[in-house]
């Protein structure tokens, strides 16, 4: 049996991440992930928007994934790797360069990202949106602010 082993934080999750995974999955027989936990994630200076419960949730719910554990640190890689008995470390290319010193233990692959999404460009657009109600709750209080200005000088 060939296992697969990933990792990623997985947050707002999306279509990019559901191919990564088929593709992942059609490398070996077993796919296991590694997903960051929130506490990790905040000391990479990344806030999740989705909580690691939901997200682990999520991901096992996924047809191509076999089992998830929590990545709580950088270093953790190589146990991980014997524990599952991987075949294959793999990765987004984002990250080509990264591991290749993992290639001790195990086979390193890096796939081409989703072109055209990332949690990033979502968390971008949310931010966006936000913005625009912030601006548009701004420009009705100043006009709120107007016009009691108004009727002060009426009354």
């Amino acid at each position: 049996m060939k296992t697969v082993i990933t990792y990623g934080t997985f947050d707002l999750f999306h279509v990019g991440h559901v191919k990564l995974l088929r593709r992942l999955r059609g490398l070996g027989d077993r796919l296991v992930i590694g997903l960051s936990t929130d506490e990790f994630n905040l000391g990479k200076g990344k806030k999740t928007v989705v909580p690691y419960e939901q997200r682990e949730e999520i991901l096992r719910a996924v047809r191509y994934v076999d089992d998830v554990f929590p990545e709580a640190c950088w270093e953790q890689k190589a146990e991980d790797i014997r524990r599952e008995q991987a075949s294959i470390f793999a990765m987004g290319d984002d990250w080509a360069g990264k591991f290749d010193h993992l290639s001790e233990f195990v086979e390193v692959i890096y796939l081409p990202r989703t072109a055209g999404i990332s949690t990033t460009d979502l968390k971008q657009v949310m931010q966006g949106l936000r913005d625009e109600r912030v601006d548009s709750v701004r420009h009705a209080l100043d006009h709120a602010r107007m016009l009691l200005d108004e009727l002060a000088k009426l009354g």
